[in-house]
Order: C-alpha cells, then structure tokens, then sequence
C-alpha cells in the first residue's frame, strides 16, 4: 500500500505532538514537511524533527496528498479551504472551524470537490469510551465534568469551544436524538470570554444531558457519566478508566456473595454486576490519525465526519447563544 503524502500545518504543542505521531506511523505516511507562520518557530521545530519546514503554505500544499491542520481555531478554515478546493485529504482539528457559517461553506466545498474531511474530535478514540460503546442503550441522564488548570494555549475561543466542545460530540454520538431545548450559563475570570461554563441539553427522547466546562480547576478532570435503565456507566477520559454497574434479574440460586438489591415488596430483586474492564494500552490521537489513513485508503467515510464537527459547532453556538452571563468579580468592587 502507497503511503500518504502529508504535511502538517501549525506546530504549537499539539502539532509537535502530531508531527511525531505522524513520523512514527512511517508505515501509512510520508511526511513531506510542515508549515508554521513563525520563522523561528519552524526552524526550532525542523531541526528537533528533521523535518522539511516549508515557509509558505502553497508549496507544502503543492507536495502532498493530504494535509493535517492543527492550528490555532481562527485559522482553520483558511487552510482547510484551500486544501479542499485543491481536491487533499484533510484532518482539521476540533473545532472544525470557528463560526458556523465556515463549517457550512467548507461542508459544501467537501460536495463540490469530493474531498474526504475528518475533525478532530479525538475523545471519540480514546480507550475508555471505545470500550463503554456496547454497553449504552438509550442513557436518560448524563453528566459530564471537563475541567482544566489555566494554559493560555486554547484562549482564544470561549471554554465552550474549546473543551466542553468535546463532550458534546460525545454526548451526540451517544444520544443520537434532536436537540430540543438548551440553556447555559457562564462566567470570564481571567479572559475576555467565558472561562467556566455549564450547559443543559435536553433531547426529544427524554435523555438530559448536563455539562460542566472550566479552564481554571485546580486539578484537571475529563469524566462523564451516563445513566440508563438498569446501567450506570462511568468513563473516565483522563484515565482511560470505564466502570459499569449494571443490574440484572436473579435467576436460580443466589450465591451468597451477590450484591443483591430488593427496592419495594412488588420490584423482583436484581443482582447488581460491577465491572472494571482492563483497558489496553492505546494513543487516541495516533489512533484517530490510523483511522484517517484508512479511509483515504479505502476510501470510507470519516468515523468523524464534517457533518459530526458541524453538529458540534452548532450545539456549542446555541450553548453560547443562551449563556446567562454570571457577572465578573470585579464588578463587586
């Protein structure tokens, strides 16, 4: 099998990290070079990787068949963009773009010149979610948890775009039901935008989905949980941790060791299962780039769609719209 031609766009602390995935995967890609708009920064890079640094866009992009963008989120429609309307293979990071309207021009663009666009949305390979998979079934109640101590790096959009976008996408994947009602609120610390952040989804089918978001905790978290008729599923993202409690009916003898729960004279008891799958271990982010070889490859469509990325984009933007803006401390001064 030929390997990819690619180039990497943007090598800020998750471009180097995809930079040395992507030289380590030498079996799927050639990597013909990067590109980053700070002179310094691409010599500093080039010689730590041994590395082509190219000092404009338009060539690397001459060189390649696909592309990989891990830019700052302004950026990124201007690079996908070109990349499409020349027919590459692109992998954009989350979130696929900035505004809506981008994300609708670059789906579109996708149609007219066939190309094949994954996002990003790297928690969709993480170990522990790809291991939760066969146990949902129609969750009635989520809650999620993504809290970060401060990095300046991801500041330039709002907390809800930046990490809360990832729980979302999860949440939507795993709900797969319209949107009905959502209402927000927030808070800006340190920053010009919103820098915690708390979300509630609600869905036509019943399921409630309730998500926290800051970039200012003293400790960092990536947890959600997922609550289901007889299951209560908890994923651990950080950790790569999955815990299932499920509850099933008792049938024959009970063994003395069973966690049995009796609710009301009328409930048949059920026998509660506890299970803490051994996850193996696993790079979610060399995976989801696995993934995007294998469907230029064989030409399938993305796991994470422009279609994925744009529903994202678009529940963060309600989330945005109906944000009940908490007043900043220095306005009790």
């Amino acid at each position: 099998m030929e390997k990819l031609k690619i180039g990497v766009v943007g090598s800020g602390h998750l471009g180097k990290i995809h930079l040395k995935l992507l030289l380590e995967l030498k079996d799927q890609f050639d990597v013909v070079g990067f590109y980053d708009f700070d002179a310094e920064t691409r010599t500093s890079v080039a010689n730590q990787f041994h590395v082509t640094a190219f000092d404009n866009f338009d060539k690397l992009l001459e060189n390649v068949t696909c592309i990989d963008i891990v830019t700052p989120t302004p950026s990124h429609f201007v690079y996908a963009k070109q990349a499409v309307q020349l027919g590459k293979a692109v992998f954009i990071e989350k979130p696929m773009t900035q505004t809506m309207d981008e994300a609708l021009e670059l789906i579109e663009l996708t149609k007219k010149h066939n190309s094949l666009v994954q996002i990003g949305h790297v928690e969709r390979f993480n170990a522990a979610f790809q291991s939760a998979i066969p146990y949902f079934n129609q969750p009635l109640f989520i809650e999620s948890h993504r809290l970060s101590q401060y990095n300046p790096r991801g500041t330039d959009v709002p907390v809800v775009l930046d990490l809360m976008i990832h729980d979302i996408d999860i949440v939507l994947k795993v709900v797969n039901s319209p949107l009905k009602t959502v209402s927000a609120s927030g808070v800006s610390i340190v920053t010009d935008t919103h820098d915690i952040a708390n979300a509630r989804l609600e869905f036509e089918n019943g399921c409630v989905a309730n998500l926290t978001a800051s970039r200012l905790s003293m400790k960092n978290m990536r947890k959600s949980r997922f609550f289901q008729k007889d299951a209560y599923i908890s994923v651990d993202f950080l950790n790569k941790e999955l815990e299932v409690v499920r509850l099933e009916k008792v049938a024959g003898e009970v063994d003395p060791f069973d966690l049995i729960l009796q609710v009301g004279k009328r409930q048949e008891p059920r026998r509660m299962i506890i299970e803490k799958p051994i996850l193996g271990e696993s790079n979610a982010i060399r995976d989801e780039l696995l993934a995007f070889a294998k469907s230029i490859h064989f030409d399938l469509p993305p796991i994470v769609s422009v279609q994925d990325g744009f529903k994202a984009i678009e529940v963060a933007y309600a989330i945005l719209d109906k944000m009940t803006t908490v007043p900043q401390f220095d306005d009790f001064q």
